[in-house]
């Protein structure tokens, strides 16, 4: 195969750790990001050009000659970016808009499973404040309430009483907190059991598991506080093991690949599964449509096998459990967010520290909600700012080599959890 030209498309920790991956391929010639961010600008070429401006990136990729595109958030696979890309003879790495509706209604996700027979929680769905309210009203336990839209991860309240579901309600459908994600929701039961993230590449039949991993959403230690996008995350869980995922790919992942096969909307690209290890076994909580964020940062640097590679394997329906190779021991990620997260916060905060990070032994840092200066500062652009991922061989040293690298960076009030994977 020729070398290629790559792009990128997205701007978080997500979208360096996969720029970082693809460029270590012998098959990539050039990487375009867009529109990218501080990290990205390393390794690749910075577009301005934003994740939902499906015209303008297609025009460019048209422009450049791009051999493979390769989608890092969940709008414009929403919004059809593969299927207008493949259109116009383009490839890419990503399901097509209906297969995406995984992720962009859950109400859809949720239907979808009941009728594939894969365990989810019991649910239901609305469009109607007043006849959710009286339903919710009729309920005695903990109920979980969740925007059927995009969210950007956000739009699941955990609600421990009626009364709280009732007010997670009123803010999704009358105060519009989503926005449109809001005007449809689920109300389901609350599972109980830790959680687990599996991601996937599929080809449209096969479907090979990456490394497991698991999430810190809650903003505080002790998992306290509001939901966020995530503020770290460790691969993988001590208590998950091989026999663990070959139940989840037997009973979820295959079912939901041969089930969207079924439908005429075949799944390509990555398939995340959020799941509750329940004591009746796995439930899936969600299903993404892409790599997860901050999960691509702890599994990426433990995937040993060309991705670029991978990508092609999926795309030409030639995926193989052999492609999918991994390093043994563990990562682990720690979130530094700007104060404030998830809530409002400054941007344009001066950061430095990174470079002597970097230096230390398996430490990476990817950068997410960053920007540079015109003089060639780099400052913070957004809530989730840097990703420090540690690599080791025991889960306790990969941790430890995380927080060695979160000690040697700086920019005010940055916020971080200090319990993760512990």
């Amino acid at each position: 195969m020729t070398q290629q030209t790559i792009l990128v498309i997205g701007s978080g920790g997500r979208e360096h750790a996969l720029v970082w991956k693809i460029a270590q391929s012998p098959l990539v010639k050039q990487i375009y990001a867009a529109p990218g961010n501080g990290g990205t600008a390393a390794l690749a070429t910075n577009v301005p050009i934003p994740a939902h401006d499906v015209a303008g990136l297609l025009a460019f990729a048209q422009e450049k000659g791009v051999d493979l595109t390769v989608v890092g958030p969940e709008d414009p696979l929403a919004a059809g970016l593969v299927d207008q890309f493949q259109a116009a003879g383009l490839a890419v790495f990503g399901p097509s808009q209906a297969a995406a509706q995984l992720e962009a209604s859950k109400a859809f996700a949720k239907q979808f499973m009941q009728e594939a027979g894969i365990a989810t929680a019991a649910y239901q769905t609305f469009t109607d404040f007043e006849t959710a309210v009286a339903t919710v009203r009729q309920q005695s336990g903990k109920l979980v309430v969740k925007a059927s839209g995009l969210a950007a991860g956000k739009g699941v309240i955990m609600c421990p009483t009626p009364t709280e579901a009732e007010a997670a309600l009123r803010d999704m459908m009358l105060d519009q907190a989503f926005g449109a994600a809001g005007q449809e929701v689920v109300v389901e039961e609350w599972l109980e059991g830790p959680e687990l993230s599996l991601l996937a590449f599929c080809d449209g039949r096969s479907v090979v598991p990456m490394l497991p991993a698991r999430d810190h959403k809650r903003a505080y230690d002790g998992d306290q506080g509001p939901n966020t996008g995530g503020m770290g995350v460790y691969a993988p869980p001590p208590d998950v093991d091989e026999s663990l995922i070959a139940t989840i790919t037997r009973t979820v992942l295959e079912p939901t690949v041969r089930g969207m096969a079924e439908r005429g909307t075949p799944y390509v690209g990555v398939l995340y599964a959020g799941l509750m290890l329940t004591a009746e076994g796995p439930k899936v909580l969600e299903f993404n449509c892409r790599f997860g964020d901050p999960e691509t940062q702890v599994i990426l640097p433990m995937l040993t096998s060309d991705l670029v590679a991978i990508m092609w394997a999926c795309i030409d329906g030639r995926l193989t459990p052999d492609l999918v190779q991994r390093r043994p021991g563990a990562c682990a990620t720690v979130v530094m967010a700007a104060p404030g997260y998830p809530g409002s916060y400054p941007k344009g905060l001066p950061i430095s520290g990174i470079d002597e990070a970097e230096s230390l032994a398996d430490v990476l840092v990817f950068q997410a909600g960053t920007a540079v200066t015109g003089a060639g500062q780099l400052v913070t652009s957004g809530g989730r700012v840097l990703a420090v991922s540690g690599v080791g061989d025991g889960l306790a040293t990969a941790v430890n080599r995380a927080y060695e690298g979160v000690a040697h960076i700086h920019f005010d009030q940055a916020h971080y959890r200090r319990d993760i994977g512990r």
